[in-house]
């Protein structure tokens, strides 16, 4: 399998305070990788790699054969032409209508003419089941509505790669289902290279060809959905059945926390 995404040894500090420790990990082209892990694990830490929005420690990533790590401003904003974007709140401009924030990218990277854009939008709603809702403003959407908007922006330009933070957050079952059909049809129609960080085990498991854990800055396992669910790691099994962790309380670092030390 071709790898639309190669993370090498990667490690990144806030302050002195590691945040992920050697990550390696690859995407297939065409391939569905979820990212998992609970809270403070490094998962957000990494998409924002990933996007190219931080720069780590040290270690490579390369998005479609470029290190975007040493990468300049315009390599990055010519490779972005290749790249979509899910945010996790969907981050639609409330003053634009819905066809005029899914034109954004448009605009941003293209010189075509404002008919040809406004086609492209349209075909895009189409495509996440907005057809004809163009002209609503965000205040007017549904919070799965505004999830399909901010995708149909995502993947405006045919991007080879797609990511996705949490798109089942707050969304109802039924709602969080059909989302997950349309990133399955996507992948299939489109032949992206999707990542997804989410919490969502049903939705992890409903659409990853491959999910990574993450814990505490580390990969405990990357795998099959049936790996995964098979895994002898102890901290695999507390994530999926919610077990809380068990740790083990430092005496001198406890004391030096509460001191300021």
């Amino acid at each position: 399998m071709t790898a639309a995404i190669e993370v090498r040894d990667l490690v990144t500090h806030y302050g002195s305070r590691l945040i992920l420790d050697h990550v390696a990990l690859e995407v297939g082209s065409g391939e569905i990788m979820v990212i998992m892990g609970g809270s403070g694990s490094g998962k957000s830490t990494l998409l924002r790699h990933l996007l190219g929005l931080n720069r780590p420690t040290s270690g490579s990533i390369k998005l479609l054969g470029q290190d975007i790590t040493t990468a300049s401003a315009a390599e990055m904003h010519a490779l972005r032409r290749n790249m979509g974007v899910s945010f996790q709140g969907g981050a639609l401009f409330g003053s634009m209508s819905v066809l005029e924030n899914v034109m954004l990218p448009l605009r941003e990277h293209t010189e075509l003419d404002e008919q040809t854009m406004a086609i492209m939008a349209r075909m895009k709603l189409e495509v996440v089941s907005l057809g004809g809702l163009g002209h609503l403003l965000p205040s007017q959407l549904s919070g799965g509505m505004i999830k399909r908007a901010a995708l149909a922006r995502a993947i405006v330009m045919d991007p080879k790669l797609l990511f996705f933070d949490e798109p089942s957050a707050g969304l109802d079952p039924v709602v969080s289902a059909e989302l997950d059909e349309l990133i399955l049809k996507l992948r299939d129609s489109m032949r992206m290279s999707i990542v997804v960080v989410t919490h969502e085990l049903d939705s992890a498991f409903k659409i990853a060809d491959r999910i990574t854990v993450l814990d505490h800055g580390r990969i405990l396992l990357t795998g099959t959905v049936a790996e995964v669910r098979n895994s002898s790691n102890q901290r695999v099994q507390d994530l999926l059945n919610r077990r809380p962790r068990q740790e083990e309380i430092d005496a001198d670092a406890y004391l030096r926390r509460l001191t300021g030390g």
